[in-house]
């Protein structure tokens, strides 16, 4: 700049901004500039021009980087500081690995200047405006965990350039200091889930998951699930454990009830949801047998083990595909050929035409590993099918053509995977869907097979009875946890269960109505007698009523359940039958079933309590990014490979965190006094 023909302005009273703080007023011929003090850069200083262009550049200065930008608020003049430049780096090949990294070598005189210059108070990230290591080792390590990064990134030397110029006080740690903290973080934060169920009011429903990965092992996620005292659903994963490869099916019983007593859940739970339908009977057994010896099983176990509606319904689906297969490899060779070319395609367009269809959609191939897509590709080859009649009576080159009756069984079968698909994207599209929701769809699916064995044609009536096969061993362990979740739904009480068995059961539907009343009454009573004698343990573990304020010794318990039971007239039932007394709630609208036995809790207790648990119930396990998935989900490489405590570590710990950032609360703040 030449000085000689500038003049620097006294600062008078007009220029009151603070950002005048940071600029030499300056005039040059008639021109007045405003000179950045931090960078030298001359931009408009005339009164006409405002402010906001200075302090939008102030806010992007690369001069600035490191300062605290709330000065910018406040008048105080600050002396100019020494300058922060970009991290040099460099790369020492006498430091290179085993592997043959080489490990990048920083300006040590670069990185002293910087240091003064943060140390001046111009860019810590801890309380105080003071950086702090540890503070931004967790914040890593929960970025990492929260978002499922590789523990190795810490070792990229792009990540260590990042870092470097966001934080030059940042000491750059290597993947087994990251693991450490990963590991801390998660036993500070299953202590916190821990102290959460210990003091949860109701029971707690257990799902079982298993996990496979590339490289062919095997896994199994626990999650617990219940409603807590504000009524809101809840989802934890609890274990991530890696099967032993000689592991058999039989050692899954283990697995649960070592997982139960690390947790201290075996006086809580109410229910197992299985993601398979070939869990032996003798693995669920072990596992009431285990659960008798601290807390009651209800209604005889009726109710303890469920399988998912999610699994069962991509069952369904496979046993069709599977029985399609040669029919769809045809179809997926016509696909092929009429987008093999412009030409052809343009041609088969022109056929299309002619033959009167006006469909927007396009033939896409669909993905083998998700079934939702080869739905749609039949979807659409269905309209397409005056056109590719066409092809096969008119080009010799086109060898993929299906017969008329392969196009009437894929009619019908599109047909039978167009209901599931519905049903499982309404079930998908619901993050956490409480349990009252599945009766009805279920329903219809049942309806909907016995008609589809109906079917003349001996190829789709076949299917379709393997398909109820299934259907009817899921129905026999579910039906009546899904129609007592039902009745708790104050839209529909009795009234939806005696519809749908009516179609479903015709003659006999009266018995089996009375099956289900019978068995809420039967369940009713279980908690009611639990709640009259004041000992709730045997239902949550010793929370909520509990046992506290009782002997253990007391000999008149005993009484006390004949004194309800020959009560029963007067008091069991009087809950239930004052909830079914009363006007069925309308469809219309939005409607809330936690919302409505929150508020209702004081009019209905032990009715509420039942239906805390009940509708605490998964009913269907699959995540909804993985609902039309056509096999177990798999983990990815990165974690794969990893020990298997710090495999579990980083899985568990993500749920919860992934729980945590839901909430307005910044993920960092319960380790911000702690650090």
């Amino acid at each position: 700049m030449d000085e000689s023909n500038e003049i620097i302005l006294q600062k008078s009273k007009r220029l009151t901004s603070v950002v005048w703080n940071y600029f030499e007023r300056v005039r040059k011929a008639d021109v007045c500039y405003a000179v950045c003090i931090q960078c030298n850069k001359k931009l408009s200083g005339s009164s006409n021009s405002g402010t906001t262009h200075l302090r939008n550049h102030l806010m992007r200065c690369l001069k600035r980087t490191n300062h605290d930008m709330s000065q910018l608020l406040t008048p105080k003049r600050r002396k100019k500081e020494n300058p922060v430049t970009v991290a040099t780096i460099g790369f020492d090949e006498s430091q290179q690995t085993k592997d043959g990294y080489i490990r990048p070598k920083f300006d040590q005189e670069q990185r002293r200047g910087e240091e003064l210059a943060l140390s001046r108070g111009s860019g810590g990230v801890g309380g105080g405006g003071r950086f702090s290591q540890e503070r931004s080792l967790v914040d890593l390590a929960r970025m990492i965990i929260l978002h499922g990064y590789p523990l190795s990134m810490v070792d990229h030397v792009g990540f260590k350039v990042f870092a470097r110029n966001l934080q030059p006080l940042f000491e750059p740690v290597g993947s087994s200091t990251i693991e450490e903290t990963c590991m801390e973080i998660y036993v500070r934060e299953k202590q916190r889930v821990q102290h959460a169920l210990s003091n949860l009011y109701g029971k707690i429903n257990l799902s079982v998951e298993m996990w496979s990965s590339r490289d062919n092992a095997n896994y199994v996620c626990l999650a617990s699930h219940y409603i807590d005292e504000e009524w809101r659903l809840q989802r934890n994963v609890l274990n991530f454990i890696t099967l032993d490869p000689s592991h058999t099916e039989d050692m899954l019983s283990e697995v649960i009830i070592r997982c139960l007593m690390e947790w201290s859940l075996e006086s809580k739970l109410f229910a197992v949801t299985f993601d398979s339908f070939s869990v032996n009977d003798e693995i669920v057994l072990r596992v009431k047998d285990h659960m008798a010896q601290s807390s009651q099983v209800l209604i005889n176990g009726q109710l303890f083990e469920l399988r998912s509606a999610a699994h069962l319904l991509n069952a369904i689906v496979q046993d069709c595909l599977e029985a399609m297969r040669d029919v769809i490899h045809k179809i997926r060779g016509s696909v092929r050929y009429v987008k093999s070319s412009q030409s052809t395609q343009a041609r088969f367009s022109e056929i299309a035409q002619l033959a009167g269809i006006n469909s927007e959609k396009v033939l896409v191939l669909d993905s083998l590993t998700t079934w939702n897509s080869t739905y749609e590709m039949l979807e659409t080859v269905l309209e397409y099918k005056g056109a590719f009649c066409h092809l096969r009576d008119h080009d010799q080159a086109f060898d993929s053509a299906l017969t008329d009756e392969e196009w009437e069984w894929t009619g019908s079968v599109t047909g039978y995977l167009k209901l599931v698909f519905e049903i499982t994207a309404d079930f998908s599209g619901n993050k956490c869907p409480i349990a009252n929701v599945y009766f009805a769809e279920m329903c219809d699916i049942h309806i909907q097979l016995i008609e589809w064995c109906k079917n003349q044609d001996s190829f789709l009536s076949s299917l379709a009875a393997k398909m109820k096969a299934k259907f009817d061993e899921y129905w026999n362990k579910c039906s009546l946890v899904l129609a007592i979740a039902a009745i708790l739904d104050p839209r529909f009480k009795m009234k939806l269960v005696e519809y749908y068995y009516s179609k479903i059961y015709g003659s006999t539907a009266l018995d089996r109505i009375k099956e289900v009343s019978n068995g809420v009454k039967e369940l009713l009573d279980a908690y009611s007698i639990c709640s009259a004698i004041g000992d709730d343990s045997s239902f949550s573990g010793g929370s909520g009523l509990g046992r506290s304020g009782m002997d253990s010794r007391d000999r008149l318990k005993g009484f006390d359940k004949f004194l309800h039971e020959t009560s029963q007239n007067q008091n069991t039932t009087s809950d239930l039958d004052k909830y079914l007394s009363e006007p069925i709630f309308p469809r219309s609208g939005e409607f809330n079933i936690l919302n409505y036995w929150k508020v209702h809790t004081p009019r209905y207790p032990v009715l509420s309590m039942m239906a805390r648990d009940i509708l605490g119930t998964p009913m269907s396990i699959l995540g909804a990014d993985s609902a039309f998935d056509s096999g177990r989900p798999v983990v990815d490489d990165s974690k794969s490979s990893l020990n298997p405590d710090i495999r579990q570590a980083l899985f568990c710990a993500h749920d919860w965190l992934s729980a945590e950032a839901e909430e307005v609360t910044p993920l960092s703040r319960q380790y911000a006094q702690a650090l």
